[in-house]
């Protein structure tokens, strides 16, 4: 399993001390169907380019836009392209992720992209959410094996889980926890923590106005459990946002130091 983290220019040296392959967080779409770079150093080469549709217009020509990007790719050595797609799938969008799935594959590069895009664009490799909060985390990621007919074609978008339910959570939805937030609440309750074999995640209780909470929450060693699940599973690659991780890189990434890669 490779193991990329997506980080923006200003972080990118700090977070390559803990993992040496980069989604670089510094392109956007603009007008006309323009690829845009934030500022980026001269020698950044290798890893990958992490595109966003935040706020951007609609894709008029998904053809020059896929060139833009090819060009980039060849001019800074990027091995693939990490579509950070978080709207819902539009026709100018799937028509880009089209284009580019196959113009990337012929230049042995690799797309990354959302759930939401796999029809779109088949052979790109499709990331699957590991905020799971019932259930069981490994059975999730089998079922999501068969579907897709085998693991290769998968990737963790690993998103560190933080949320407190009011029980009895019947929706399933909670409230996501800043850090600052669980470091207080956990400061006020002084809880007894537990671990969840199911879910692959820490969790506790607490009362509050005559109600009861259950908080799930990640750390470096659930995360890294995540990934040895995906990796025994045969998984492609592995996705972390450096904002996320940052206070807990050191333990996180250093099991999987070498090469970045598990079996």
């Amino acid at each position: 399993m490779q193991i990329y983290l997506a980080a923006a220019p200003e972080a990118a040296q700090e977070a390559a001390a803990h993992c040496r392959n980069l989604a670089h967080v510094a392109y956007r779409i603009g007008p006309g169907s323009a690829l845009l770079r934030q500022s980026l150093l001269l020698q950044t080469k290798g890893g990958l380019l992490s595109v966003s549709d935040r706020e951007a217009p609609f894709i008029d020509s998904p053809e020059s836009l896929r060139d833009a990007v090819l060009r980039e790719c060849g001019r800074r050595s990027y091995g693939g392209v990490l579509l950070d797609f978080e709207e819902a799938p539009r026709r100018d969008r799937t028509a880009f992720a089209a284009a580019l799935a196959p113009a990337l594959s012929a230049s042995r590069r690799t797309l990354y992209l959302p759930e939401a895009y796999a029809a779109a664009a088949p052979g790109g490799t499709v990331l699957l959410c590991t905020a799971v909060s019932g259930g069981s985390f490994s059975q999730y990621l089998q079922e999501a094996v068969a579907r897709a007919g085998g693991a290769g074609g998968l990737a963790l978008d690993v998103q560190r889980l933080r949320m407190d339910f009011r029980l009895p959570a019947r929706s399933g939805e909670g409230e996501p926890l800043a850090k600052e937030a669980l470091d207080a609440l956990m400061e006020r309750e002084q809880p007894a923590v537990f671990f969840s074999q199911d879910l692959c995640a820490r969790y506790f209780t607490y009362s509050r106005d005559g109600g009861t909470h259950f908080v799930l929450f990640d750390d470096a060693d659930t995360l890294n459990q995540k990934l040895r699940l995906g990796a025994g599973m045969g998984f492609a690659a592995a996705f972390f946002m450096w904002p996320e991780v940052r206070d807990i890189a050191p333990r996180l990434f250093a099991p999987w130091k070498g090469g970045m890669r598990g079996t």
